[in-house]
C-alpha cells in the first residue's frame, strides 16, 4: 500500500486531482495531512494539547544504550 499525503494547506487544490490520478492503482491511497503539532510533546496518551517545554521535565528522560553489554574482564595475555 502506498500512501499519497496532501498536507492540509494544499487539499482544496490538490486531493481532487490526485484521487483521480490514482483512481486506477489500488495501491495507492491519497490522504489528508491533519495533524497539528508534533506528538513526542505531549504529556498523556489522551491527545491532549503539547505541554511546554519544561526544563524538570526533560531531565526525566532517559536514553538507553541499546546496544547489548560487553562481557566483563580482561583479555588473555597472547605469547609473541
Amino acid at each position: 500500500m502506498i500512501y499519497c499525503v496532501v498536507p492540509e494547506a494544499l487539499e482544496s487544490e490538490l486531493l481532487e486531482k490526485l484521487t483521480a490520478y490514482y483512481a486506477g492503482d489500488d495501491n495507492v491511497t491519497v490522504i489528508v495531512d491533519r495533524r497539528t503539532g508534533d506528538r513526542r510533546n505531549r504529556r498523556g496518551t489522551d491527545g491532549a494539547d503539547p505541554a511546554p517545554a519544561d526544563p524538570d521535565l526533560v531531565k526525566q528522560r532517559e536514553t538507553r544504550d541499546r546496544r547489548r553489554a560487553r562481557v566483563p574482564g580482561d583479555f588473555p595475555a597472547i605469547d609473541r
